[in-house]
């Protein structure tokens, strides 16, 4: 009796795999993890325009990740319910807005976190906010009707005392954990959070 021994094809890594490890090969443990999630973010949840910002040597965020991620969404993620009553009120569908980027705050499973590292990455991400080219500055499109347009011009106008006042909430950004640990099969789960404290809502 003998016993014929089966040889199988040796497996190739799949591209987010050898993507990662190039991003770990630069000598930062945390580039896979930001390398991960954008990678995400682009072909799972289709973002667009995808930047990594390197807050690493920024004087101000000495306690903050080391990078954040920004990009558009194909939808919005969140809208404060009082924003979404004045669209009410005034005809505006989420279609008629421009597209608006998101951050995300890169982080692993079993990291530690605290409220101060959480405040520096909101203060990192307002310098970047300052800083950028936002899409908010972009004119409303000409497809639009007049009637609307006025509309969106108004919105807009709201938006920008809202977002002096905090009447439509505080800064947000998307917190994204990916799990890397013994066994973990790489899911990024996504969590809105909110700069400072938010004020409870009575129904």
């Amino acid at each position: 009796m003998t016993t014929q021994q089966t040889q199988l094809p040796s497996l190739e890594p799949s591209a987010l795999t050898k993507l990662i490890e190039s991003a770990s090969a630069s000598g930062n443990p945390l580039a896979a993890t930001t390398i991960q999630i954008l990678h995400n973010l682009q072909h799972q949840h289709l973002w667009t325009s995808l930047e990594i910002h390197d807050i690493s040597t920024d004087s101000i965020a000495s306690d903050a990740p080391p990078t954040l991620i920004s990009g558009i969404p194909p939808h919005r993620i969140y809208t404060h319910p009082d924003e979404q009553l004045y669209m009410l009120e005034k005809g505006i569908a989420e279609d008629d807005l421009r597209p608006e980027r998101l951050f995300v705050i890169p982080t692993a499973q079993g990291q530690t976190w605290s409220l101060r590292r959480m405040a520096a990455a909101f203060d990192s991400l307002a310098a970047i906010e300052e800083s950028s080219v936002s899409e908010e500055a972009m004119s409303t499109s000409e497809s639009v009707d007049s009637e609307k347009a006025k509309k969106l011009d108004e919105y807009y106008e709201k938006k920008e005392m809202a977002k002096e006042t905090k009447e439509w909430g505080t800064r947000r950004a998307l917190l994204a954990m990916t799990n890397r640990g013994m066994g973990g099969e790489g899911t990024v789960v996504y969590y809105v959070v909110q700069e400072g404290e938010v004020k409870p809502r009575q129904n």
